[in-house]
């Protein structure tokens, strides 16, 4: 059973920057996709962006495009999310989420951190 612990949110103005981290327990094969997710109050889970664990191959929603990069250390079984460029719209709790299969959605997600609290404020 893997384990996913969320790290580096916080309070920041628009237009600021966040680094999330997401350490991931047990073994990670080379096939499978680490996820950020993320939800706004009163909102579905949304897709921000996805790695492939063995080829670093990135992926983003089209909210984030241009403003986020994800980005893996293999060594640490850690997973990054840079967020430059903050909007009050990026506002939420974010979550990492691990699987073997690649997809933008949620539900298709075994293994879930318990999420980060993001707040941009304006």
């Amino acid at each position: 059973q893997a384990q996913l612990v969320e790290s580096g949110g916080g309070l920041v103005q628009a237009g600021g920057s966040l680094r999330l981290s997401c350490a991931s327990s047990g073994r990670i094969y080379s096939s499978a996709v680490m996820t950020w997710f993320r939800q706004a109050p009163g909102k579905e889970r949304e897709f921000v962006a996805l790695i492939r664990w063995g080829t670093g191959a990135t992926y983003y929603g089209d909210s984030v495009k241009g403003r986020f990069t994800v980005s893996r250390v293999q060594a640490e079984n850690t997973m990054y999310l840079q967020m430059n460029g903050l909007l009050a719209e990026d506002t939420g709790l974010y979550y990492c989420a691990r699987d073997s299969s690649f997809s933008y959605q949620p539900a298709d997600y075994r293994y879930w951190g318990q999420g980060t609290q993001v707040t941009v404020s304006t």
